[in-house]
């Protein structure tokens, strides 16, 4: 039995290492940028996360561990030896993720986070402002959370031809169930890639897809533009939430697969379900680590008995992050592929 994983599809090599951290060593302050920038490449090609907390050491997130840097540029896994981020580094990383102008991003700021070139997501934390029971604002911040966004072109290639119906040619509603930080939105993104440039091993072509990027994941817009690329035939509604989002995108781009990334909300199920009687395909997310752990959820259980996924790709880390367990016929819920896929 072998295992499909994402390290089996390039995620390491020093092109995609050098374009990736371009863009994120700028919005480092000066100590810090000179501290990660020296870790050598085998190590940047993992990094998942970098978090920046006053008064507390550095951490970067690699395949779901910490790590922290000694003042040197070392790895330990000591945090008592890691270098401390202060008040000034915080200060300093605003400023340049900002440029200069904070306020001119209070919109996203609302939402906890901020999309920088490539991309990427910074989250913050600090005191929220709050006005008539909305989040206005976050002041005195106290916490970055710099989250690495990388495109793996090709990691869905093994898992598109269960997605494709042999006889209509036409793309099966699909759902990926994951725990946190195990790529779902990183095949999603090459699923949507696919649909939209079409597959020609496959005899699939082309589709108009529509996406709905609530949190500026999957296609990583910044000012309006996709980072990452989503195929030539993609339409994107950046920071729209998802029911809305679904609904304008029915009204208004005739999408044929409409693309959202974790849902959950009653008027998210809604939305599939006006999709669904459009005859419009569906991908779309959810947290989990199988079908019966989302079941447990009411929104997710009324769709999921209704059998509106026709399949669902179960993603883990039991042979390193981006490992596909299983795909499962969900009209059927018969395992397709698996325990682990071939």
């Amino acid at each position: 039995m072998s295992f499909v994983t994402f390290s089996d599809n390039n995620i390491t090599g020093k092109p995609a290492v050098a374009v990736v951290f371009r863009e994120i060593f700028p919005i480092l302050p000066n100590q810090l940028r000179e501290i990660v920038s020296g870790l050598p490449e085998d190590i940047l090609s993992q990094v998942e996360e970098i978090r920046l907390r006053q008064g507390k050491p550095l951490i970067l997130g690699l395949n779901g561990n910490d790590m922290f840097l000694t003042p040197d540029g070392e790895t330990t896994g000591l945090p008592e030896l890691g270098v401390v981020v202060t008040d000034h580094d915080l200060s300093k990383s605003v400023q340049l993720i900002s440029g200069s102008s904070i306020y001119a991003f209070e919109e996203e700021i609302k939402n906890g986070f901020i999309t920088v070139r490539g991309g990427h997501r910074v989250g913050i934390s600090g005191k929220v402002v709050v006005d008539r029971g909305k989040v206005r604002t976050i002041k005195y911040i106290s916490g970055i959370n710099m989250r690495i966004a990388r495109e793996i072109p090709g990691v869905a290639d093994k898992v598109m031809p269960y997605l494709i119906d042999t006889v209509s040619k036409e793309f099966c509603h699909t759902i990926i169930i994951s725990p946190p930080r195990c790529g779902k939105t990183t095949l999603a993104r090459d699923i949507i890639r696919q649909l939209s440039n079409g597959i020609p091993d496959l005899s699939f072509k082309g589709c108009t897809v529509g996406v709905v990027d609530e949190r500026s994941e999957i296609a990583g817009c910044f000012n309006g533009v996709p980072q990452k690329d989503v195929g030539i035939r993609t339409d994107v509604l950046d920071s729209c939430p998802k029911a809305e989002g679904m609904m304008m995108l029915i009204r208004a781009m005739a999408p044929q697969v409409i693309a959202a990334d974790e849902i959950g909300r009653q008027e998210d199920a809604l939305a599939l379900e006006e999709a669904l009687n459009a005859g419009i395909k569906v991908l779309t997310t959810a947290h989990g680590s199988s079908p019966e752990e989302i079941l447990k959820r009411p929104v997710l259980k009324e769709i999921m008995e209704k059998g509106f996924f026709q399949r669902m790709i179960i993603l883990g880390r039991s042979n390193g992050v981006g490992t596909i367990e299983k795909i499962i016929n969900g009209s059927e819920l018969s395992l397709l592929r698996g325990e682990c896929c071939d």
